[in-house]
């Protein structure tokens, strides 16, 4: 950090915060609150000697509450910029007769309370999305003691009390009495691979975190019996096996098995109740200090951020990056991208790799100074618009303007356009098209989809990002469904214009879906809440008409959802041998009676 810091390229906002980003590839712009510090910190030495008068005490965070800091303080060591914060809630104030003891303290008069924050706007080409992590919070897992009892500590915890700058300057203590622990258990998978209390999938880093603990207590107190109780060990890295082999071979007693109950003996000691899978038999082991090891969670700004770049989560609550195996570093969202815990969990050497291949895309897409756009995009056909200004008003992205008292024809900026076609869905003209998503080409589809045997087929829309890729993922993960499906790709669900709907039940569609990412969820930004809209307008006018409303089904399916896409189509296929042949004839002449 002190290397960026310094870097006469790279602008570091510290103590800031995003609050909007606009814009598109080559032209976000995004807003950020930069928070008051109330110090100066180009004036600063971050000599402490105003943390040395304050007299308000408050837990620490750095040291995850082992230690205590005052209400003007450093945040870590080696802080970039180098210099004191003061945190304004915990503050006594700046008048005199209450404290202003930081102000007498301070000979240098960095501390001033007039600060305010400040609210800015960067224009950016690419941004990099590296949101990090949280580590998951045991409390409600009341089985393990922890907050009851004092010597069952995280891991996280455990690496501050055993790192040299740590509260207890690396020496490893009972938080009890103070005391080296002669006896410490690990119980792995605190918080994931569960399906009753944290998480489901693996948090990637718990094992070898565990296996890096064990020897360096051996390394420093090599009489200490190590107890670690598992479901099993994943040490799938370069050199991992043999660290894990290592730790065994040191005297690290591995119990495949996880307790079921923990009690406080007088002397604050722990006594565990585990079934060892091994053996099949009940054991009770006594430690000085038990060591959950916690699990990894999407940090609290993951959903803030998703809404506000319109990206995709996956069912884990991390961002889904476009293509797991092609684009893994790369958003759905065109020059944006994806390093460390935001996509996944993972230890620092993958962060590492990613982080460098973020960069290297980033890079890749900007150093020619110029963006070639996808030719995917809206194109107004001026003859035919008059103007009325509905395009505007579904652009996700502000990516269209029309003057509606000129009555001048409406102007695309292809370079903001996504290619949603949303616009050309809602357009009452037609004056609007989408080059290779066109009306045409999808009728054409719909055409030939439906020529032979159409009752016995279900017509699907399904939208790039999304339903398509959960087909895809269904495909892969050897899922089965129906194969009288018969699936239009279209780039949104938002293409799907009212027209196509008609043209599918008039080709003699038992049924008719549209499939889209999940509500908030959507690749361009809001543009499935025109598609909801779209849909709920033709169910009335299919049920004024004497159709049934069932026949049109609308789904929100997410690229990670391949099970849930699989059940859709066995519902889609349930339904439509309910359609009868009649039912679908009715349909046809009634439709074709409209038109007349």
């Amino acid at each position: 950090m002190t290397d960026v810091g310094r870097h006469p390229r790279i602008t570091l906002h510290t103590l800031s915060e995003v609050v909007g980003i606009k814009g598109y590839v080559g032209n976000f712009d995004v807003r950020i609150v930069k928070k008051a510090r109330y110090v100066d910190e180009k004036e600063c030495t971050a000599c402490g000697e105003c943390a040395k008068v304050c007299p308000v005490v408050r837990p620490d965070e750095f040291n995850v509450g082992l230690s205590s800091r005052k209400a003007i303080y450093s945040p870590f060591p080696q802080a970039v910029p180098s210099a004191y914060v003061i945190n304004i809630k915990e503050c006594l104030g700046h008048n005199p007769s209450v404290c202003s003891k930081c102000i007498e303290a301070c000979d240098k008069g960095c501390i001033n309370f007039d600060m305010s924050d400040e609210e800015f706007v960067e224009r950016v080409g690419s941004i990099i999305v590296a949101t990090g992590l949280e580590a998951y919070d045991p409390t409600e897992l009341d089985e393990y003691g922890y907050t009851r009892f004092e010597n069952v500590v995280t891991s996280l915890e455990f690496e501050r009390l055993v790192n040299a700058g740590g509260p207890s300057k690396g020496e490893l203590i009972r938080l009890t009495d103070r005391k080296h622990p002669k006896s410490i258990g690990f119980i792995q998978c605190v918080g994931s691979r569960s399906a009753r209390k944290g998480s489901e999938y693996c948090s990637n880093i718990c094992c070898m975190n565990t296996v890096k603990s064990t020897l360096l207590i051996k390394e420093h107190y090599p009489e200490t019996d190590i107890k670690v109780f598992y479901i099993d060990i994943r040490a799938f890295g370069k050199g991992f096996e043999e660290l894990y082999k290592r730790s065994r071979r040191l005297g690290v007693h591995y119990l495949r098995g996880l307790p079921g109950k923990i009690e406080e003996l007088p002397d604050k000691s722990l006594r565990v109740a585990v079934e060892n899978a091994s053996t099949g038999k009940l054991e009770f082991h006594d430690l000085d200090m038990l060591v959950l090891a916690v699990g990894i969670k999407p940090a609290k700004s993951t959903q803030r951020l998703q809404e506000m770049l319109g990206l995709q989560l996956t069912s884990d609550g991390f961002f889904l990056e476009a293509h797991p195996k092609l684009q893994p570093v790369d958003a759905a969202t065109r020059g944006i991208f994806y390093a460390g815990c935001a996509e996944s969990p993972k230890d620092i050497k993958d962060s590492v790799t990613q982080a460098s291949a973020a960069s290297a895309r980033a890079i890749r897409l900007m150093h020619k100074g110029e963006i070639s756009s996808e030719p995917i995009t809206s194109e107004v056909i001026a003859d035919q618009c008059k103007s009325c200004g509905k395009c505007v008003d579904v652009c996700p992205y502000n990516a269209i303007s029309v003057d509606t008292k000129k009555k001048t024809p409406a102007v695309i900026n292809t370079a903001a356009c996504a290619g949603c076609g949303n616009c050309a869905a809602e357009c009452p003209f037609g004056a609007i098209t989408m080059n290779h998503f066109t009306d045409d080409q999808i009728i054409n589809q719909i055409d030939a989809m439906l020529s032979e045997k159409p009752s016995e087929k279900v017509l699907a829309f399904a939208c790039n990002w999304c339903s398509y890729a959960g087909a895809d993922y269904a495909g892969v993960s050897r899922l089965q469904y129906p194969a009288s499906v018969r699936l239009i790709r279209t780039m949104c669900s938002a293409r799907v214009d009212e027209s196509f709907i008609w043209h599918g039940f008039m080709k003699g569609a038992p049924v008719v879906l549209v499939s889209g990412c999940h509500i908030g969820d959507c690749h361009y930004i809001n543009a499935n809440h025109w598609t909801e809209k779209r849909v709920n307008k033709v169910r009335k006018k299919m049920e004024k008409l004497g159709l049934r409303p069932e026949r049109l089904q609308l789904e929100w399916i997410s690229a990670a959802e391949g099970i849930r896409f699989a059940e859709v189509m066995r519902r889609m296929e349930k339904l439509r041998r309910e359609v009868s042949k009649e039912e679908i004839e009715k349909t046809i002449s009634i439709l074709q009676n409209r038109r007349k």
